[in-house]
C-alpha cells in the first residue's frame, strides 16, 4: 500500500450481497453468510495491518428478524462460532471488541459470549472493532430522544441545552468518532437505516463487489477512492 495515503481513521461497512453470492453458485443463503465471516476476518486483519482506528461492520439490523427462522437462527450460530473461533485473531492484532445496537434482544448465550469477548479484549489498543448488533439507526435516534426527555423531565437538563453534541452523547456510538468513509457491498444504492446520524459528512463509497468477495485489494482502492475526495464540511475549498 502507498504509505502516501491518508488513512482514514473509521471506516464502516455494510456487508451486503451473502444471498446473492450464494444465488450465483446455486447454493443456500446461509452459505454465502458462512463465506462472508471469512471476508469479516480478512477485513478487520487488514484494517489492524494498516493501522485503521475503527471498523464498524453492520451485521445484524433490527429488521433481519423479519427473515426466515431459520436463516436467523444460523446468523446467530455463525455469531456464536465467531467469537469461539477468532477471540485469539483478536488478541494477536491488538484488537478491541465493542458493540453497537440492543445486544440484550439476542440469544443469551451470544450475549454472555460477546460480553466475555469485549472484556478479554478491553486492554488492546490497535484496531477498535464495532459490531452493530439488532442495530437500527431509527431506532437509535428514538431511543436517545427518550433518554434526553426523561433527563429534562427530572430537571438534569434544560430544553435550552438539547444541542447536536448532547444527542450525539445519547446515541449507541457516544463514544466512538463518527465514520470517514461509508463502504457498500452489492452496488445497491441506499443506506439501509445505518448510523444515519453520524454518516452526515462521511464519504460514501459503493462497489459491485459482493461481501464475500471483498478484499484487502478492494478496501485499499476503497481508500485510494478517499484520498481523491474533496472533504468540505459544508465549506468552501481555499484558494
Amino acid at each position: 500500500m502507498d504509505k502516501n495515503l491518508k488513512l482514514p481513521s473509521h471506516i464502516a461497512i455494510i456487508m451486503d450481497g451473502n444471498g446473492r453470492w450464494a444465488k450465483k453458485r446455486n447454493m443456500p443463503r446461509i452459505f454465502g453468510h458462512k463465506q462472508g465471516a471469512n471476508s469479516v476476518r480478512s477485513i478487520t486483519t487488514a484494517c489492524a495491518e494498516i493501522g485503521i482506528k475503527y471498523l464498524t461492520l453492520y451485521a445484524f439490523s433490527t429488521e433481519n428478524w423479519k427473515r426466515p427462522k431459520q436463516e436467523v437462527g444460523f446468523l446467530m450460530k455463525l455469531l456464536s462460532d465467531f467469537l469461539d473461533k477468532e477471540i485469539k485473531t483478536l488478541m494477536k492484532n491488538n484488537v478491541r471488541l465493542m458493540t453497537i445496537g440492543e445486544t440484550k434482544k439476542l440469544d443469551k448465550a451470544v450475549y454472555k459470549k460477546l460480553n466475555n469477548v469485549k472484556k478479554i479484549t478491553s486492554k488492546n489498543t490497535g484496531l477498535t472493532l464495532v459490531l452493530a448488533l439488532n442495530y437500527g439507526s431509527k431506532m437509535e435516534i428514538a431511543r436517545a430522544m427518550k433518554l434526553i426527555a426523561e433527563d429534562v423531565k427530572k430537571g438534569i437538563i434544560k430544553i435550552s441545552n438539547i444541542n447536536e453534541k448532547l444527542i450525539s452523547a445519547k446515541l449507541f456510538t457516544a463514544d466512538i468518532p463518527d465514520p470517514d468513509l461509508l463502504i457498500r457491498t452489492s452496488g445497491e444504492m441506499r443506506l439501509s437505516n445505518f448510523l444515519l446520524w453520524q454518516i452526515a459528512y462521511s464519504e460514501l463509497y459503493v462497489t459491485d463487489v459482493l461481501w464475500p468477495d471483498f478484499d484487502k485489494k478492494h478496501l485499499i482502492n476503497a481508500i485510494k477512492e478517499y484520498n481523491n475526495r474533496d472533504r468540505r464540511y459544508g465549506g468552501i475549498k481555499a484558494l
